[in-house]
Formats: structure tokens, sequence, C-alpha cells
């Protein structure tokens, strides 16, 4: 299939003014093929928003910093561009939908103008032009009086209308690349499967590629094609949706699966991971699931595992160590 979007052993580093290195992004590859879905799956903590925020170069370098590896779009390495090159693709070839609407819109400026703005730099039309597709764009993600809320500033909108304002935003110029960093967060189930169904929609009009950041397996199954699970700033598993919810292979994503309620389930208490993912600044040697692993060996514990590809199903865990000869770089 046609890549579009190859993340090569990406390091992004954190810098404490004591020098300490906090390893948000360890070493972190995998591939998105042009018009899929690419579900980032894990706890809070586990370097899922900072490999979103690495591809759009949006880290701030200091504290952060792009320690080594790549991040090939159409076969360019964005960490090599240019601030110029990088703002030219923004918007217009890859976007992002943020994980928290109020936070991200400038509260001082009305949402109309934001989006104007972004047309403006980015399609090169006259403000006239770029207030009527505003108002049109905001129509097209199901705003009901469009008009009003480009007129509107941010704190007079309710959450699943600044969440739709930030969407009408990401699509303004048709991007190849859609990154949403857990739109949905905050927003009651009801809005919120709106919100999933507009993406979707959009998506499917517009041929885009879309890598969608969550914790929320429920999600997962319902969007995506392809999901990749992370856990204290790696990847662990890389797998298709159907195969990782059919044979789910390292005991963190089991644990994860284990813990969804299940409607044909009568157990009264729900499976639980025990501790709590470690912080960046004190990762575990070895494998970094293994003070919480029901499988641990002493393996486990002093000498991280590789991947490998279990017929088309990546894991690194020391499990399958000895499954396949084909060690994944």
């Amino acid at each position: 299939m046609d890549t579009l979007l190859e993340v090569k052993n990406l390091k992004t580093y954190f810098y404490t003014p004591d020098k300490r290195e906090i390893p948000a992004v360890d070493d972190v590859s995998f591939k998105v093929n042009r018009g899929e879905t690419l579900c980032i799956v894990g706890e809070s903590g586990c370097g899922k928003s900072v490999t979103s925020l690495s591809i759009m170069r949006l880290v701030a370098t200091p504290p952060g910093k792009y320690v080594s590896g790549q991040i090939l779009f159409e076969g360019k390495n964005l960490l090599t561009m240019s601030t110029k090159e990088i703002r030219k693709l923004r918007c217009k070839e890859i976007a992002m939908i943020f994980q928290e609407p109020m936070t991200a819109l400038n509260p001082v400026h009305k949402i109309g103008a934001q989006i104007e703005e972004a047309l403006i730099i980015n399609e090169r039309i006259d403000k006239k032009t770029a207030s009527e597709k505003t108002v049109e764009l905001l129509r097209m993600v199901g705003v009901p009086d469009p008009a009003r809320c480009a007129n509107s500033y941010p704190h007079q909108l309710s959450g699943g209308m600044r969440q739709r304002a930030m969407i009408a935003m990401a699509f303004s110029c048709e991007p190849k690349l859609l990154l949403a960093d857990e739109p949905t967060t905050a927003l009651d189930v009801t809005i919120q499967a709106q919100i999933l169904d507009l993406i979707q929609t959009l998506k499917e009009q517009h041929g885009m590629t879309v890598v969608f950041v969550t914790h929320d397996l429920g999600i997962v199954a319902d969007i995506a094609q392809r999901v990749i699970v992370m856990y204290a700033g790696r990847v662990i598993e890389d797998a298709s949706c159907s195969e990782l919810f059919r044979n789910p292979l390292h005991p963190y994503t089991r644990g994860l699966l284990n813990c969804i309620p299940r409607i044909d389930d009568d157990r009264e208490e729900l499976d639980t991971i025990e501790g709590q993912v470690p912080t960046p600044a004190n990762f575990p040697t070895g494998c970094r699931f293994h003070p919480r692993c029901p499988k641990a060996m002493e393996i486990c514990k002093c000498i991280a595992p590789q991947s490998v590809d279990v017929g088309n199903h990546v894991v690194a865990c020391h499990l399958y160590a000895e499954e396949s000869n084909n060690s994944v770089e």
C-alpha cells in the first residue's frame, strides 16, 4: 500500500532545568497508509500526544528536543525542514484537532476570525471570500447557526460547538493527513458519537488519512483500520483493528481489553491492571511494563524486548521472541 507517513526511531525528549533527561517518546516507529485510520492507544502518560505533536513539529524546543529519528511525510523528513517549510505544510497538508478546544482556540478572537486566518494564509484568498468559506465550513460540520458561531468568542459556545469549530479549522484547507488528539475528551457520550461520525464522514468525502489518539478502546473498535498500542514512550503492539481485538498478544493490551465492561459478562468486578504507568523521569530497566505484568520473567527485568513480527502482527514482548526470526528494526 501507498505509505503517506512513516515515523522511524523517533526520540522526543524533554530536559529539566537541572539537566535531567525525560524520554517522553523513545524509539517509536510506525507507518500510516494513505486513506487509513490509525489509532494510537494507551493510558495517559504513555507518549501518544507527544508523538502527534512531534509529527506537527509543535513540541516546544526547549525544553523539548527531537533527539533522533525521522518523520517522513510523502518521503520528506519533517525534522530537517526549516520553520518556514513546516508552516507551509501545516493546515494545508497536515492538520490537527487538539484535545481541548477551549485552550486550543484563542479566547480573545472570534471563532470566524481564527478560521479565516488559516484560509487567508494557506489559500491566499481575500478576507471576504475567507469569511464566506468560514460560514460554509461551519455549516459543513453541523453547526446550527454558522453565521452566529463565526461571530462568537470560544467561551460563548458549548464544548461540542467549540470542537466542531476546531474540526472546521482543521478541514479548512482539505489536508492529506489529519491528526486527532483525543478530540472527544470531556464531551458527553451523545456529542462524542456525533463528533466521531463527523470525522468519519469528512474523511470519506475528502479521502483523508487519519491518525486518531485515544485511550478509549470503544472508539478504536468503531473507527480504526489499524492500531498501535503505546506504553511508557514505546510502541509495544501494532496490528489491524480486527486482529488486535481477536488476538491481543502483549499482556498490557490484554489487560486493557479485559478492563472493558461487556454487556454479556456477568462478573461482579472488572479486571484491573495493577500499579501505575511509570513517569518518564523514572522508567524501569528492561521491559517497562514488567513491574505490572502478570507474565514477567527474569529477562524482562533487565533486557528491553525487541519488536517481532508474529504473522502480520508486531509485538514487543519476550514471550514471542522465539516465535519469530523476523526481528523488526
